[in-house]
C-alpha cells in the first residue's frame, strides 16, 4: 500500500479537486465515518452470487451481504444467482448497474484461482474507475483470519456507470467481512461521489 493516493499526499480532494475540510478521510473528524453532504442516506443494493453449485435458498454468502445492508437501513433491491460463466457474470453486472433501483452492486464468488473463477475477468472491463484500495484493505483484514492464503484472493472493486461494484470471494466469512467492515460503511459515500455529476 505504498502507492499513496495517486499523488494525493497532502490535502484530500475528490476527483474534481475539491477540498473536504470536514474530514481528512483518516478518522480525524468528530465522528467515525464523517457524513458528507453528497452521501446517500439509503442505498439500493443488488447482490449477485456467482456459483454453479448453490441456489438462492442455499446462499450463506449472499445472505450475509444482504443482512449487512439491511441492518444499516439500506434496501436489497435485487438478488440473483448466476453460474461461473464469463458472459453470464458480465451481462448480469452490466444490467444491474443500469437499474434505477441499484446504487451499489456486490458479487460473491468466482474470485479465486481455479479455471472456472471468472468473476474478476468478467467484471473488471466494466469499470470506468478501479478502486484498488478495496482489494488491498480486504486482503489486509482477511490475512488476520487466513494468513498467507490471502494471496489467492482476488477481490476487486470499481465504479461502473456511476455505480460502485464490489467483487467478494464466495465464502460466508469473506462475504461477511467485506460487507460489514468495508462495503456497507463506505458505499453511501462512494455511491454519492460516483453519481454526483448526474
Amino acid at each position: 500500500m505504498s502507492e499513496g493516493h495517486d499523488g494525493d499526499e497532502g490535502g484530500h480532494h475528490d476527483d474534481h479537486g475539491h477540498d473536504h475540510e470536514e474530514s481528512d478521510g483518516h478518522g480525524h473528524d468528530d465522528h467515525d465515518h464523517g457524513h458528507h453532504h453528497h452521501d446517500l442516506d439509503a442505498l439500493g443494493a443488488s447482490v449477485v452470487t456467482v456459483s454453479s453449485s448453490r441456489s438462492l435458498d442455499d446462499d450463506p454468502a449472499g445472505d450475509a451481504i444482504a443482512a449487512a445492508f439491511e441492518v444499516e437501513g439500506h434496501e436489497v433491491a435485487h438478488r440473483e444467482l448466476v453460474p461461473d460463466d464469463f458472459d453470464g457474470v458480465q451481462g448480469t453486472v452490466k444490467r444491474l448497474v443500469e437499474r434505477a433501483d441499484t446504487d451499489v452492486v456486490v458479487t460473491t464468488g468466482g474470485t479465486g484461482v481455479t479455471p472456472d473463477d471468472v468473476t474478476v475477468e468478467a467484471v473488471r472491463p466494466l469499470f470506468d474507475k478501479e478502486l484498488p484500495g478495496f482489494g488491498e484493505l480486504f486482503r489486509d483484514l482477511s490475512s488476520e483470519e487466513i494468513g498467507t492464503r490471502v494471496v489467492g484472493t482476488r477481490a476487486v472493486a470499481g465504479v461502473s456507470r456511476g455505480v460502485p461494484v464490489f467483487c467478494l470471494p464466495g465464502s460466508e466469512n469473506a462475504a461477511t467481512l467485506g460487507a460489514e467492515e468495508i462495503i456497507v460503511p463506505e458505499a453511501p459515500h462512494l455511491a454519492g461521489l460516483a453519481r454526483r455529476e448526474e
